[in-house]
């Protein structure tokens, strides 16, 4: 199994193997990126039950890594606006990466040698915490509904909010079935707001307006 050949690696990255795109040529030795044991509509999780791709566990693995897509899509707008929070997402993307491996080993089939792999720290979301309030410390206070806007970086940020409002409900069944650590939706939930509150602030400091919900006139 493919699993096997590179137990080295951290199982988020395993997770995401047949994504790798190789270096060197292919040789016989070499492990290929694909592996046609999900040609029937079945993937492993990091315990080696073969569950359907539309499952719960799946579904919540998939979110996350395309919330960690956006973020990265993000933080190159933030680096062409020289923004300092770059640091703090490629943080973010790591927690997502973490997030990934505990959704990847349900409680249900893991063994001893999973523990460290099925926790996920509440200081994670603590984290969050800090950050929020010290952008909020920088923001005008909010007096109306706000539409995703605000220039490329921030308007990317709303998008990877609303996609982290998806991966947290899509968590919701796995928490519910005592599968993963409740810290994994504490973190997903305080995320959104920090997201929230990044994309306002990043249009602030390019000079960016914010668009204004206004009620649609009708006629």
């Amino acid at each position: 199994m493919l699993f096997a050949v590179f137990r080295r690696l951290p199982i988020s990255s395993l997770l995401q193997t047949r994504h790798l795109i190789p270096s060197v040529p292919m040789s016989d030795s070499a492990p290929r990126i694909y592996t046609r044991t999900g040609d029937k509509g079945k993937s492993s999780t990091f315990t080696g039950e073969r569950r359907f791709k539309d499952d719960f566990v799946f579904e919540a693995l998939g979110t996350t890594d395309e919330l960690s897509s956006v973020l990265g899509l993000a933080r190159e707008f933030t680096l062409e606006n020289h923004h300092a929070f770059e640091d703090q997402l490629i943080t973010i993307q790591s927690c997502l990466q973490d997030i990934g491996s505990c959704i990847a080993t349900p409680k249900s089939s893991a063994k001893e040698k999973h523990q460290n792999v099925i926790q996920f720290p509440e200081s994670n979301s603590k984290e969050l915490e800090q950050w929020i309030d010290t952008y909020t410390n920088e923001l005008e206070p909010l007096r109306n509904f706000i539409l995703p806007s605000g220039g490329k970086t921030s308007s990317t940020l709303h998008m990877a909010r609303t996609i982290c409002r998806r991966a947290e409900r899509r968590v919701v069944p796995l928490i519910r079935d005592e599968e993963i650590d409740p810290n994994v939706g504490v973190y997903l939930n305080r995320l959104s707001d920090f997201l929230f509150t990044l994309a306002r602030y990043a249009a602030q400091k390019e000079g960016r307006e914010e668009i204004i919900y206004r009620k649609p006139k009708t006629t």
